[in-house]
């Protein structure tokens, strides 16, 4: 059992390897895959990430319910320590692309929610089933969820703890697009690689603002959107592009 990161070029590849498990994350699983986020971070070569699991029965159902949940309901860990491998610490801008087959459930679904681009095999299954057990989707899903989709569908999901299909997701807005099983990595991939073929301090900046920006008043979002912007179109990627695009005006 394993959290696998390794990099191609300027795409990484963080793969959760339990597939005997369903993916389900130890304590020591959470510990790496939030390394593995703080290591994308810092590394300047990283311009995009691909987030799966192995095999196809499952892309993550959350935490081991042999170790880790009894540890939180004994009050002997503090769920916090998981704020990494969900994602939830300042500063993460470079984009990530889930590739999700068979079941994404709990923590699983937590984790893709972190996520930017959601790609989902037709067969994939979702569900936040922590009510039925008396606690509730505290790893970033009590935040994230009724900001990223409408607050009726954002409820349904939290509330009922049923299950979905990838086009119940789909037609929510949780996931981006639905395919058939075995093309789920290849266009996570393919979505990643385009993403790291553009400018980064664009692409980085793009995330940015739609994190810390949301939730300003508009004046104040204006005014940081501005300075955001100006950044941007003073970096040296951009005099790059504009003097290439210039060029290729005077050509024609």
């Amino acid at each position: 059992m394993s959290i696998d990161f390794i990099k191609d070029g300027s795409v990484a590849t963080v793969r959760i390897n339990r597939p005997d498990k369903l993916n389900a994350l130890t304590l020591a699983m959470y510990d790496d895959l939030g390394r593995a986020f703080f290591e994308i971070k810092a590394d300047d070569e990283v311009r995009s990430v691909v987030l799966t699991g192995a095999g196809d029965r499952a892309f993550c159902v959350g935490a081991d319910l042999t170790e880790s949940i009894p540890a939180l309901a004994a009050d002997k860990f503090d769920i916090s320590a998981w704020d990494p491998a969900h994602i939830k610490f300042p500063g993460f801008y470079k984009p990530v692309v889930s590739a999700v087959r068979g079941l994404c459930m709990g923590g699983g679904f937590e984790i893709m929610l972190a996520t930017d681009i959601r790609v989902a095999a037709r067969g994939a299954v979702f569900q936040l089933p922590e009510p039925k057990h008396g606690f509730v989707p505290a790893g970033g899903t009590l935040v994230r969820l009724v900001r990223k989709i409408g607050y009726a569908h954002a409820m349904e999901i939290m509330l009922t703890a049923e299950r979905f299909s990838a086009d119940d997701m789909l037609a929510k807005g949780v996931v981006n697009r639905v395919v058939d099983a075995d093309q789920v990595e290849p266009l996570a991939y393919e979505l990643a690689a385009k993403i790291a073929a553009l400018s980064p301090t664009a692409i980085q900046t793009i995330k940015e603002a739609a994190l810390t920006l949301q939730d300003v008043p508009f004046a104040e979002a204006f005014r940081l959107e501005a300075a955001l912007g100006q950044r941007t179109f003073t970096s040296e990627e951009a005099k790059r592009g504009l003097a290439a695009f210039a060029k290729r005006g005077t050509e024609r």
